[in-house]
């Protein structure tokens, strides 16, 4: 009777597992441009923790992001919300940055980056011309 006590807890856990949430996003700041990073983000439902990188083609290192704010707005009753979230960048424990990706539904409205030492901000373009994918992330010609 034990063994079978035993094998009922160990096929089906009492706790429920949740899945993190995993998003790979590929941007360049315009066609011709050599500047292109890769966006990608996880989020724990149970938990409710989220992190994340941003690794630019011409580099080999990821750089930490933090998320700081998000938040949901109704536009039109008929349409999806928009989503703004914004991210912090952390390079050598000092926030450096921040990056702010603004969807609504799967749409894509806007991405920003705005550099902290001198205020200069980039509108970044998503890249639908990239190979991505979860494992191997943006494939940079």
């Amino acid at each position: 009777m034990n063994k079978l006590f035993f094998l009922f807890f160990a096929l089906f856990p009492l706790g429920a597992q949740s899945a993190v949430t995993t998003e790979s996003l590929c941007f360049e700041l315009s066609q011709s441009s050599p500047v292109k990073f890769e966006l990608r983000t996880y989020y724990d439902e149970a938990s409710k923790w989220s992190g994340g990188f941003v690794k630019y083609a011409k580099s080999s290192e990821p750089i930490s992001i933090v998320l700081m704010d998000s938040q949901n707005e109704i536009l039109d009753p008929d349409a999806p919300w928009q989503h703004t979230r914004i991210w912090s960048e952390i390079v050598n424990g000092k926030v450096t940055g921040t990056y702010e990706l603004m969807t609504q539904g799967s749409q894509i409205i806007s991405m920003s980056y705005t550099k902290l030492s001198n205020g200069k901000a980039y509108s970044f373009g998503i890249s639908t011309s990239i190979d991505s994918s979860l494992e191997s992330g943006c494939k940079w010609e």
